[in-house]
């Protein structure tokens, strides 16, 4: 075994450091994380390239899409890799993968082997965007979309791993004068079902911070966008009308575990430097 000298062992000490204090001057002490969906295109050409390139931006954890549910979206290709192979090409760029979003269609179909890939992969969390009820629901649609959901939940819990939810199209609906989203906050189990709140739908009046303290301990991860109340248009973190001390803090209560960035990755790059340095 060779003999580490005391200026090497200095050396990478202090860069261990400096890396451990990187990461608790981010908010929560979690890592900087973002969504792979914005990437699609260039995930499509070169899987192992663009992870590179978002670790070179500061991003220390990704979420992935299916491979399989989201093949047509650019991420098919991957589907040539065990989940164990995908597994050590982000770790071999220094990228944690704990979440990926998976299409109910292929839970539908065969959710057991998604989780068995989950597990393979690393992964301790499988999101989905959205049940995929109508975008004018009765209340049974609703019922019957929950139940449904809260079946998955028992399945993925048995193997150790927490289902969640996005708020997409029919979860930002209203059935019979309220908001969907809260209708299924009450029909959904919180001991099998997560949520995962999109931070830009407060274009459509749902405000982060407000869903964490309303409902503490049902969320697991967010997807991160600063909002321009002027333009009415998604801008970098940091640079919009959002109050992110006040989303980060109540987010302590709404029991988030990672956060994802998710825009236009110029965007997304631009994020990073403020994430970097807001502390909570």
């Amino acid at each position: 075994m060779p003999t580490t000298s005391r200026r090497q062992f200095l050396t990478g000490t202090a860069a261990g450091f400096g890396a451990l204090l990187g990461l608790q001057a981010t908010p929560l002490g979690m890592p900087i994380g973002c969504q792979s969906w914005p990437v699609r295109t260039q995930i499509a050409k070169d899987f192992v390239g663009t992870i590179k390139d978002l670790a070179a931006d500061g991003f220390q954890s990704v979420e992935l899409c299916s491979p399989v549910g989201y093949a047509t979206a650019g991420f098919g290709g991957l589907t040539q890799y065990k989940g164990s192979e995908i597994r050590t090409m982000l770790s071999d760029q220094g990228v944690n993968c704990q979440s990926a979003h998976f299409s109910m269609k292929e839970l539908w179909a065969n959710q057991e082997e998604r989780i068995a890939w989950a597990k393979d992969a690393g992964l301790t969390q499988m999101l989905v965007a959205s049940l995929g009820g109508p975008r004018q629901p009765t209340m049974d649609d609703v019922k019957r979309a929950a139940e449904e959901y809260n079946e998955m939940g028992k399945v993925a819990a048995r193997s150790g791993i927490q289902q969640g939810l996005h708020n997409e199209n029919f979860e930002i609906s209203t059935v019979d004068g309220r908001r969907t989203y809260d209708a299924l906050m009450e029909l959904l189990d919180p001991a099998l079902i997560k949520f995962q709140f999109q931070v830009s739908t407060i274009s459509a009046g749902y405000d982060a911070a407000e869903y964490f303290r309303k409902y503490p301990g049902r969320f697991v991860s967010m997807h991160v966008q600063d909002w321009s109340a002027e333009s009415k248009q998604i801008v970098a973190v940091g640079q919009g009308t959002l109050d992110w001390q006040a989303i980060f803090s109540a987010a302590k209560v709404g029991g988030i575990k990672n956060y994802f960035v998710e825009m236009n990755p110029d965007l997304m790059k631009a994020s990073v430097p403020y994430l970097r340095k807001l502390k909570v």
